[in-house]
């Protein structure tokens, strides 16, 4: 799976679980790592791990199996990170997401979706 398009299917899980404030960022151009940040936050602990439930089951259930390389943290620590290698997905609550700024760190990403 090309790693657009699994980005966009992480939307597509993200925006059925309602998660909040999901952001696409197109890192090509500026870091070698991953392809694509897809954050996102949630409104609780219990949303954080639903969300993080979501895409983890929708993708390994998926035609092709995609499994995380890794993840990392927990709905109650208010950060979840699911890597995909292409693609990271980082869950947050609000204060955390403000207390890192991805958004600001990565400001030279181009911004391929913003659902708010």
């Amino acid at each position: 799976m090309e790693s657009l398009e699994l980005a966009n299917q992480i939307v597509e899980i993200l925006v059925d679980k309602q998660g909040e404030d999901i952001l696409v960022l197109d890192l090509q151009e500026v870091t070698t790592f991953t392809d694509y940040f897809v954050i996102c936050s949630g409104t609780s602990q219990r949303q954080l791990l639903a969300l993080k439930g979501a895409i983890t089951e929708a993708l390994k259930q998926g035609d092709e199996r995609v499994l995380p390389y890794h993840i990392e943290g927990e709905s109650d620590g208010g950060w979840v990170l699911l890597d995909y290698n292409s693609v990271i997905v980082h869950l947050f609550s609000p204060e955390k997401r403000d207390y890192y700024d991805l958004e600001g760190f990565w400001q030279n990403a181009r911004v391929v979706v913003r659902i708010q």
